[in-house]
């Protein structure tokens, strides 16, 4: 059957109201604006955490992988107990939902805050920080190991042989990997809102228990988030092909 005229332009009136409703109304595109803002900020401050927590994770790994000696000393016992709790550290997190990590912060060890947001935020770090660690342990064992022999044979210590030599030829190889990081923790954003953390799936929640009809909302956080997407992943391949560029030179 074919839809007649006047049922056509009813269909096309109720989708403008809703739409109007969603979006128009009561200035509601303030509401995803603020959102978008705190999505971009709670992403920033995640990465910043995960990237943080994965430098300390990953420089313990490779310590201890690169460890000279096997004697036994303080420094070497700490260092095989520090390798021993990050290993715990990232074997949890990576094996278990972060869905489930966010609830436990926010229902149990944080149950008596009103910042979800930041709660939300720290869930997203500890959880990035366990991705992070492997990504910039990959890095810095791709580093030929006789760079790091170099510098010590050089009398420099292990750590400013690491930051000075052995981290910015690792560089080149982590950025990339951050930058996907970036995008996969913007996606991820939209699952503080199971412990009520304001971020933009929260703002299109807001507007949908208000208009009562959850289309046009979803509608439009997926197009915002698809566009986000989009744009920072033709970002991210413009600055492969810099760093491209530059290793042919």
């Amino acid at each position: 059957m074919y839809l007649t005229n006047e049922a056509t332009g009813i269909w096309a009136t109720g989708l403008g109201q809703a739409f109007y409703k969603s979006f128009i109304q009561a200035d509601r595109w303030k509401l995803y604006v603020s959102g978008l803002g705190r999505t971009l900020e709670v992403t920033a401050l995640a990465l910043l955490l995960g990237v943080a927590l994965g430098v300390v994770t990953a420089l313990i790994r490779v310590a201890h992988d690169q460890q000279r000696s096997n004697r036994v000393t303080v420094s070497g016992v700490l260092l095989n107990l520090g390798n021993a709790l990050v290993k715990v550290y990232t074997t949890i997190i990576r094996g278990t939902p972060m869905v489930v990590q966010l609830m436990i912060l926010g229902f149990v060890v944080f149950q008596s805050s009103r910042n979800f947001t930041m709660v939300g935020v720290l869930g997203l770090g500890i959880n990035s920080g366990a991705y992070v660690s492997e990504t910039i342990r990959s890095g810095l064992m791709s580093v030929d190991r006789g760079q790091m022999e170099a510098g010590r044979s050089l009398g420099l210590t292990y750590m400013t042989t690491m930051v000075h030599i052995v981290i910015p030829q690792a560089i080149k190889n982590i950025l990339p990997a951050l930058g996907n990081e970036f995008i996969t923790l913007l996606k991820d954003t939209s699952l503080i809102s199971v412990i009520a953390g304001k971020e933009l799936l929260y703002a299109a929640k807001a507007v949908a228990a208000k208009t009562y009809d959850f289309m046009f909302p979803l509608l439009g956080v997926s197009v915002i988030y698809l566009l986000l997407v989009i744009l920072f992943s033709w970002l991210l391949g413009m600055l492969e092909r810099r760093m491209n560029i530059s290793d042919n030179r």
